[in-house]
């Protein structure tokens, strides 16, 4: 079937955005507002559907990834500003995937978090050098399969109040003291590096940009991949506020680290919940470290004009600037739930620059040609920009005035 030949790097964002740094924020949304901050899951992955579907169009229309397009039609010191700050929220991001993977090692083995961080970059480096797209999509594919199912379960063991929930996805609501973990909810599903990345896996497949036909058939089947895997992303991030709001909102109690979401869930659910709550964070943690490496690979590769290649220096050097520095960094981390939050929020605060890029480039016709947006995208585009960019500022005047 032709849909198969297409269908895979949007489950490789999926994977980006269902990460450990999503559980912690969502937990945190779930436990301590209830449904009520649902709809910025609604909000945000309504935003990254644009967002991926516009990048993803940059790379096949132009055969260039996101950075590689930054480095050649954007001024170097502006690209090289760019590329630096996107580099620095790959690293963020495999932060919060290594530590969410130790931190799921420790509940199931009780193995130390630091020696839980090492196994993780151990293995994800392992399956990065000696595997090809299609074998890391296979996985990834996988990864994604378990952690649905696993929060399909979860949800037969709760009572869940629908009512709440309908309202919670379409009704914005922004309760005293809920700014910074509705920042960490954007920053946890539109993440910088996921637009690198998919630009990168969606031009990488080496189509025949000569050929009109297979351009629109691309674009055509691209649209359905994003759309499939974004919604099945929404789904598990709000089952994820769902289980929070249900389980341990309704007993008053607040989650402030993983772990105590698991011995939590133990009186509650049962033994089995606890095991799956561990054994899905296991999954995600790894998928979702492979998805931020090969973005710092395909980051840095774009300083040098050049596309991902895991056999070519400068993108084994991405993925083991994004991987290792992420590794050293958890080994000062006192708080390793707060360290989740916290890599989500600078991951919201770099966004704009990114989407900024990702206009300019998209709204050029030098750059797109006959592929160039249309100026209502480019409005919808920069809409989603500006509101980016409008809850920054709450957050900084929050946290410094």
């Amino acid at each position: 079937m032709d849909i198969l030949t297409y269908i895979g790097p949007g489950l490789l964002v999926t994977v980006g955005f269902i990460d450990p740094g999503n559980w912690a924020s969502n937990l945190a949304a779930g436990s301590y507002f209830g449904y009520t901050l649902l709809w910025m899951v609604t909000l945000s992955t309504i935003m990254l559907i644009i967002l991926q579907h516009n990048v993803a169009h940059l790379g096949i229309a132009t055969g260039l990834c996101l950075s590689e397009a930054a480095t050649k039609f954007i001024a170097p010191w502006a690209s090289r500003a760019l590329l630096s700050s996107a580099m620095a929220a790959s690293v963020s991001t495999s932060l919060a995937e290594i530590l969410g993977a130790a931190i799921a090692l420790s509940m199931l083995f009780n193995i130390p978090i630091p020696a839980g961080a090492i196994l993780t970059f151990l293995f994800v480096m392992i399956l990065l050098i000696t595997n090809t797209y299609n074998k890391v999509e296979k996985f990834i594919i996988a990864f994604v399969s378990i952690i649905g199912l696993s929060f399909l379960y979860e949800m037969t063991l709760v009572k869940i109040d629908w009512v709440s929930a309908g309202i919670g996805w379409v009704r914005p609501s922004v309760p005293e003291g809920s700014i910074i973990i509705i920042m960490s909810v954007l920053g946890a599903v539109v993440m910088p590096h996921n637009l690198f990345l998919h630009s990168e896996i969606i031009q990488s497949r080496q189509w025949n940009l000569e050929n009109e036909k297979v351009i629109k058939k691309q674009l055509d089947f691209e649209l359905f991949d994003t759309l499939f895997s974004m919604i099945l992303g929404w789904a598990i991030n709000s089952a994820i506020i769902i289980l929070a709001a249900a389980t341990f909102f309704q007993h008053n109690i607040h989650i402030d680290e993983l772990q105590k979401a698991s011995d939590i869930l133990k009186p509650l659910l049962g033994i089995h919940a606890s095991s799956i709550f561990a054994v899905a964070l296991l999954f995600a943690g790894v998928a979702s470290s492979i998805t931020s490496g090969m973005a710092g690979g395909s980051i840095f590769a774009g300083f040098f004009c050049e596309p991902y290649d895991i056999h070519d220096n400068h993108t084994r050097m991405g993925v083991f600037i994004s991987l290792f520095l992420a590794l050293i960094i958890i080994f000062f981390i006192r708080d390793p739930f707060y360290g989740l939050i916290l890599s989500q929020m600078i991951l919201s605060i770099q966004l704009p620059f990114t989407i900024l890029a990702q206009v300019y480039l998209t709204a050029s016709r030098k750059v797109m040609g006959k592929y160039v947006n249309k100026k209502q995208t480019t409005f919808i585009l920069l809409l989603v920009g500006g509101i980016v960019i409008y809850l920054n500022i709450r957050l900084l005047l929050l946290l410094f005035l």
